[in-house]
């Protein structure tokens, strides 16, 4: 013990920060040098801050504690019946999607409900017969999915629009998928599970859906941990495509219950990286704001700029409407004119229309659509510099899960109405269809 006794209060504090906050508390035991050490506020403040992600000391609930080592070990008491490891990984994933909504999206950060109870999810283990897996009881511990008020229904049309997943929009088909808390988790599966004919359907649990007019549901399996989704067969003969690689999910029994990943966190953590890449962003309507799955980076977002148009293309897998022979996208196209104008010929122009598109759609290699017509989607726009861009939506199916749209546009100088020279071409670069590795 002298030489223990010898060890200065800084470095003994540096040794004990670098263990597990468990061991630590076990080292108070052993002197009362190391007692005093290890009840340092500052060290817990560094457990917190390392472990947690607590700048101040919060228990579980948000509430401010009288210290950090208090504040640790409320969460310690809160998840005691979970791997720690496992609950430390859940937080930081809801941590990254609650940061980014609270920053850019907040009116669907506050639809997120406060953490279920042990006894919610016991209860619903009960009444549908069912085991959650252990990541996605955590998860529901920290957030019990989304719940809305009249005020977040804009129109009859739209729907909510706040679903922290997202999704896409063609003609009259929106998308917005949320994550629904444990109460609507019992009613829907209870609802549509009698439907559907498949082995293991009573497994299988609703865990997240379209807040609008266009179904969509997500079902988690119970017992392989995999999270599926349903196609336009669904109710004619249960079939449903997985939502993350198989290969991942099948780890689960191969490693230590602290390793576990059900396809409910690995969805979960690889939606908050998309939205924290900026791969995904929102996309603002005529009066709402919504994520939309439809990519904004390179490779899967194409763009070229021809003549001082600037386009860019990309699409999304459209699982609730295709089957395992047909294959449904939708893609997006954003035209928006540069600052400097339409320049032609060393002539600018201080505004261009659009009036005929050219479509080459491939499945794999091969061409199976080449498309001419006027006008997208029945419009004709007129680009300005400085207007924000004119974006529509389409969709298409394919008889393979990959393939590619290219093509161009025809643009009038000035406007259809008052022409200031002949039509030029504006390329839409190759962008891919592609069934993806994680489905939204």
């Amino acid at each position: 013990m002298m030489g223990l006794e010898a060890v200065g209060d800084l470095a003994l504090h540096t040794i004990l920060s670098k263990l597990e906050a468990e061991d630590s508390a076990r080292a108070a035991c052993v002197s009362k040098k190391l007692r005093a050490s290890a009840s340092e506020d500052s060290l817990w403040s560094h457990f917190c801050a390392r472990d947690l992600d607590l700048s101040q000391p919060l228990d579980p609930h948000g509430n401010l504690t009288p210290s950090f080592k208090e504040g640790y070990q409320l969460w310690r008491e809160a998840f005691h019946m979970y791997p720690w490891s496992l609950v430390k990984r859940v937080k930081k994933c809801w941590d990254k999607l609650r940061n980014w909504l609270t920053i850019n999206f907040p009116e669907a950060e506050s639809t997120l409900n406060k953490g279920a109870s042990e006894d919610d999810i016991q209860e619903l283990e009960k009444i549908l017969k069912v085991k959650l897996p252990l990541p996605t009881r955590i998860l529901y511990r920290f957030h019990d999915g989304q719940d809305f008020e009249d005020k977040h229904f804009q129109n009859s049309l739209v729907g909510c629009p706040l679903g922290i997943i997202g999704g896409y929009s063609f003609y009259n088909h929106l998308v917005t998928v949320y994550l629904l808390p444990l109460r609507q988790v019992i009613s829907e599966t209870k609802e549509i599970t009698p439907k559907l004919d498949f082995p293991g359907r009573s497994k299988c649990v609703v865990v997240a859906a379209s807040c609008t007019y266009s179904e969509k549901l997500f079902f988690l399996n119970c017992t392989s941990g995999q999270l599926y989704v349903g196609t336009r067969n669904l109710l004619d003969d249960g079939e449903m495509l997985p939502c993350v690689p198989n290969a991942l999910i099948s780890s689960v029994h191969d490693c230590s219950v602290d390793q576990q990943q059900d396809a409910m966190l690995l969805w979960l953590e690889e939606h908050g990286r998309r939205l924290e890449n900026g791969i995904i962003k929102l996309r603002q309507e005529e009066n709402f704001r919504s994520i939309s799955q439809f990519p904004e980076e390179s490779p899967l977002c194409s763009t070229a700029i021809t003549n001082g148009v600037k386009v860019r293309a990309s699409a999304v897998f459209v699982p609730e409407q295709a089957t395992s022979q047909k294959y449904s996208f939708a893609y997006s196209i954003r035209m928006s004119l540069l600052p400097e104008g339409c320049i032609i010929n060393g002539m600018t122009f201080s505004s261009c229309q659009l009036h005929w598109r050219h479509w080459i759609i491939r499945a794999k290699d091969v061409v199976i659509a080449d498309v001419n017509g006027e006008a997208v989607v029945g419009q004709y726009p007129l680009l300005h510099p400085g207007d924000s861009e004119f974006v529509y939506e389409s969709c298409t199916l394919l008889p393979f899960s990959s393939g590619s749209i290219e093509g161009s546009f025809a643009f009038i100088p000035g406007s259809l109405r008052e022409p200031k020279g002949g039509p030029f071409d504006v390329a839409v670069a190759q962008f891919p269809l592609q069934v993806p590795d994680y489905i939204f």
